[in-house]
């Protein structure tokens, strides 16, 4: 009865894992169908844009989708507005863009060399977009006395071609937008790529034919509405990866705020250099500006209900027949903490380990160069061989190298609980004899463990302090970019994504169940039953997890239990 008993629970947790798979991939394709529905009504009841003699209020500005220099009423060059956006496109090996003509706001980023989906190997991760799935830009522009830019409209450029691509004998491919003020001020806004990068260069060329002093200054900014993140897996019950903007500060080299965070308290600071990033899962987003300058940062929410994270530079002044540059840098890919240093100082903690990065740091460090062969440290990379090529294989011999680490500890641990287990025939005579005196009982129980020299808690600390370690591997399996649709063998061709058949959270959680008979059973009834009922419970969670971080679990289990069997052994045969 008992063994049939049990066959009914796993059935029961099989059926309701798959049923539940099922449940959220509906729903993850309603809510998608239902927000894309949505935005399109939005967008079709949305008030006309307005004209552009209309001044906005102070107020008005400060929750606008531009920033302004100027008070209400200051001179500045007339903007053209446009009723249709015209787009050009920018091909690389490394980027596909789209440039709106009006403004000249990068309105789509997607990466040719991360897939959107393994099963449709023609399509690019789409990191930023503009329709009715997500509205996501990188915009910039010139802003105060005498620029381009305000709530009320934004300058048409003009370009020779909608099309460039950056053909193979090319390193580097410069897209111009050319635009002339009403006063015969020539400005012209290049975009400068570069062969194998994911860094544009962004910088406006000012020739003031004017006979007045002309004088603006650089704003970039990213603008995001509050759709989730593509990045995030499993649904209701898979990973939940931190989405919102960051900042690098006078006082704190990586500060990041949630959407929820800015909604309620507007982010305002300055910066000598500095950066601006959106962080989501794998990918980022940054304005990089100028190195050299007291730059200016804030966060903020839109009247429209958007979120806006900018940067603005000090002005640019130019005399009479004066000409002058400025610009700043974007940065659109994945979070690759070698590149993102070398970009700007703190701009690769966007891969964010939390507080236990001093451990996660060596540990991502032993596990790149067991997949690759080259040893980073710092911001010095050393190619020491050519590496195993596999991520999954990468991923176990860093679990073994770190069990290793802690082998003596965890053999002490085992000790204590192979004797607390070799104790249970005397603990329950204990409690047969003195139940109904607790304290008589508690008294007893201590004098046997002096008799018997065992330390109750000496199978606890030991796993404490090697927690911290295994937190950190987690969080480096969880955030390395370098996993998303990497291989491991079989059926498991994506690291990131979870096991499609369930096998290794099952022998995860099978591992878990044999473990479990290793450890001496707790002495109250309803302890015993909940502790029976955790590998049953581990399964479930971790059905919805990366493969790779469930690859890491079982094994870690699975060195743990062969540790913990060998030690058992050796105690229960001793006298």
């Amino acid at each position: 009865m008992d063994i049939q008993r049990n066959l009914l629970i796993v059935a029961l947790v099989l059926v309701s894992g798959m049923v539940l798979t099922e449940w959220v991939k509906f729903r993850d394709t309603h809510t998608e169908q239902l927000a894309v529905a949505e935005a399109a009504a939005i967008a079709a009841a949305a008030p006309a844009a307005p004209s552009a003699t209309a001044v906005p209020s102070a107020s008005a500005t400060a929750a606008a989708d531009i920033p302004s220099l100027q008070a209400a009423g200051d001179a500045a060059a007339a903007p053209i507005a446009a009723n249709a956006q015209q787009t050009i496109t920018v091909r690389t090996d490394s980027l596909l863009l789209d440039i709106s003509l009006l403004g000249g706001d990068i309105t789509s980023v997607a990466l040719p060399r991360h897939l959107a989906n393994l099963d449709r190997g023609d399509q690019p991760f789409q990191l930023l977009e503009q329709n009715a799935k997500r509205n996501y830009i990188a915009m910039s522009g010139l802003i105060g006395a005498n620029g381009t830019d305000t709530a009320n409209g934004r300058p048409l450029f003009s370009t020779g071609s909608t099309s460039h691509e950056m053909q193979p004998d090319q390193d580097e491919l410069v897209v111009d937008l050319n635009y002339t003020t009403a006063e015969g001020v020539a400005i012209t806004k290049r975009f400068t790529f570069q062969r194998g990068e994911y860094v544009v260069g962004v910088e406006y060329l000012v020739t003031n034919n004017s006979d007045r002093p002309w004088q603006a200054a650089l704003f970039g900014q990213l603008k995001r509405d509050n759709r989730p993140d593509p990045g995030a897996t499993g649904g209701a019950l898979g990973i939940k990866p931190f989405i919102g903007f960051a900042t690098r500060t006078t006082d704190e080299p990586y500060q990041k705020f949630t959407f929820d965070n800015i909604a309620e308290n507007a982010y305002e600071g300055a910066n000598r250099g500095g950066w601006v990033a959106l962080v989501q899962h794998y990918f980022i987003s940054a304005w990089i500006p100028a190195a050299d300058a007291q730059n200016t940062f804030s966060m903020l929410k839109t009247a429209a209900g958007d979120n806006i994270a900018r940067f603005t530079s000090p002005e640019l002044q130019l005399a009479p027949r004066a000409s002058g540059s400025i610009g700043a840098q974007f940065y659109a890919g994945p979070k690759d903490q070698s590149r993102l240093r070398e970009i700007a100082p703190g701009l690769d903690l966007t891969v964010d380990y939390g507080w236990l990065w001093w451990i996660a740091q060596p540990l991502f460090a032993l596990l790149y160069f067991f997949a690759t062969g080259s040893l980073r440290i710092g911001g010095w990379q050393f190619d020491l061989g050519a590496g195993i090529g596999n991520w999954g294989v990468a991923i176990i011999l860093l679990t073994i190298l770190v069990k290793g680490a802690f082998f003596h500890l965890a053999a002490t641990s085992y000790r204590s609980m192979a004797k607390m287990r070799k104790l249970q025939p005397k603990m329950l005579e204990l409690r047969e004899r003195h139940g109904d005196d607790r304290q008589k009982l508690s008294q007893e129980t201590m004098d046997l463990y002096r008799k018997e020299k065992v330390n109750p808690l000496g199978g606890c600390l030991p796993i404490l302090i090697q927690m911290p370690v295994f937190l950190a591997l987690y969080w480096v399996l969880l955030e390395s970019v370098e996993l998303r649709h990497a291989p491991f063998m079989l059926w498991i061709r994506d690291l990131s994504a979870m096991d499609p058949y369930f096998v290794l959270p099952l022998l995860m959680g099978a591992s878990m169940y044999f473990q479990q008979k290793l450890n001496p059973a707790p002495p109250d009834p309803i302890q015993a039953k909940v502790f029976q009922f955790m590998p049953i419970i581990f399964t479930v969670f971790f059905l919805f997890f990366p493969a790779g971080l469930v690859l890491y679990w079982l094994v870690n289990n699975v060195l743990s239990m062969a540790q913990q069997w060998v030690i058992t052994r050796q105690i229960e045969k001793t006298p």
